[in-house]
């Protein structure tokens, strides 16, 4: 049967649809792509999933197929609907359908489609509605698979959750049935293609200059710092760029459930989480990986988030030697980060006494550097806290950096403070001079003025 024949006989049944059918407002050219989506997957469904074929040659030969297609199809069409109808099969067909345009969207930072025809985008660190739907659930669980398999995992109802990432390095959650209730639900934090720098993030705000300097100082100097933070506040976009001023001379792995970290040096080995295969055998944790980067001779340890007991073996590796070393994890405030970080060595299964845990702490935690999103949607580094050592059963901090509440807000509700120094010379400025790096005094001087922000809110 010939394509033609197919566009007119499959009428408007089952496949996916473009981009605009959750708000366009013809029915008729809703329908014709229902129809042309339908048949083009019908006559190109083997070779749209053959491995062996380059993507251009893919493309010549879906975009052939439906400019076939559109030119027999008896409904009229003006020419911007034609050239939206090509383009919104072709997303469907070779992209991620009605989400490729969010997705090129340098302005929207997340994607959260909560069931097929409610999608939510974040613009500014702020949420709102968009008008792009998928047709159906089906329409949205073609698009999960297509994601999921193209870093080689699954989902299905034994395994209904799964982190995937883009090409690009962009994360992505999915959850279908029978856990998403209204479902399935897909949700993706975009990643820039042109990662951000130390310079983008004093422009935005997010910390000052003399706080660059100090961070920068910090992780040239080998000390081990915990970015901590809630879920949103940037922490893997800091540890991304706190990573980007380790010296290129050394050999760095990090260690990630899905790949997210995006490091510019030349010596850097990326290892990544597997889950279990269907018979639940062949599990690769982050534990496991990061006891086994110990025998690839590293001078850093980058862990894209500590979550269960990994925090036991990444402790063991700031005090054995590895100095330099660098993760996250969810914590409200520095004092919160030391208590989940405690309760995270527990899981590991091991009867530690408290003490004992505490003691690791403060001898292999040298700084925390604390994130949050404020009330106007951006993101701010709001503490660097040294872990200054113990007194009797508490783990000491010292804040080095502060963010100035006190500014206030200007007219259009935005922060006007600033990261600025407490006056306080951390403890572990004699551990940096011996490596040849002086903390001057200017930089720790209250009466230091930073250069306010500019550009965009992140």
């Amino acid at each position: 049967m010939s394509l033609y024949k197919r566009l007119h006989e499959t009428g408007g049944g089952g496949g996916a649809s473009s981009s605009s059918l959750g708000h366009r407002k013809d029915p008729g050219l809703d329908e014709l792509r229902h129809r042309v989506h339908s048949a083009l997957i019908e006559e190109l469904g083997p070779i749209l999933y053959d491995k062996r074929l380059e993507e251009d040659e893919l493309r010549r030969k879906v975009h052939e197929a439906l400019h076939s297609a559109i030119a027999q199809e008896r409904t009229p069409l003006s020419a911007a609907d034609k050239a939206q109808l090509i383009q919104d099969v072709s997303d469907d067909i070779l992209g991620y359908g009605p989400i490729d345009k969010l997705l090129r969207d340098d302005d929207v930072s997340e994607i959260m489609c909560n069931g097929p025809k409610q999608i939510y985008v974040e613009r500014s660190g702020k949420l709102t509605l968009d008008d792009v739907t998928f047709v159906d659930e089906m329409h949205l669980r073609r698009i999960i698979d297509k994601i999921v398999a193209q870093v080689g995992r699954r989902i299905d109802e034994s395994s209904p959750l799964c982190d995937a990432r883009l090409p690009d390095g962009s994360r992505v959650n999915a959850v279908i049935s029978p856990l998403a209730v209204g479902g399935p639900f897909l949700t993706i934090r975009k990643f820039a293609a042109d990662p951000l720098r130390i310079d983008d993030l004093i422009r935005f705000g997010t910390l000052s200059v003399h706080s660059a300097r100090f961070l920068q100082a910090c992780i040239v100097g080998k000390l081990n710092v915990l970015v901590a933070g809630g879920t949103g506040t940037g922490k893997t976009t800091t540890l991304n760029v706190l990573s980007s001023f380790i010296p290129t001379d050394e050999r760095i792995i990090t260690v990630e459930d899905a790949k997210e970290l995006q490091l510019a040096q030349d010596h850097v080995l990326s290892l990544e989480t597997r889950p279990p295969n269907v018979e639940g055998k062949g599990e690769v944790t982050i534990r496991d990986l990061v006891k086994n980067t110990l025998r690839m001779r590293p001078d850093r340890i980058v862990v894209g988030e500590c979550r269960s007991g990994e925090a036991l073996d990444m402790l063991q590796a700031m005090n054995t030697g590895h100095d330099g070393s660098l993760t996250t994890l969810h914590a409200n405030n520095p004092r919160d980060t030391l208590s989940r970080l405690e309760t995270l060595v527990l899981m590991a299964g091991y009867d530690l006494p408290v003490r004992a845990i505490r003691e690791q702490i403060a001898s292999a935690v040298d700084m925390i550097v604390q994130l949050q999103r404020l009330r106007d949607g951006s993101r701010r580094i709001t503490h660097i806290t040294e872990v200054a050592g113990m007194e009797g059963e508490v783990v000491t901090l010292q804040d080095v950096f502060l963010f100035d509440y006190s500014a206030g807000v200007d007219e259009q509700g935005r922060f006007k403070g600033q990261l600025k120094p407490t006056g306080v010379r951390p403890k572990f400025a004699q551990k940096l001079a011996d490596h040849g790096i002086r903390l001057g005094p200017e930089m720790f001087s209250t009466g230091v003025e930073s250069a306010p922000s500019q550009g965009r809110r992140r």
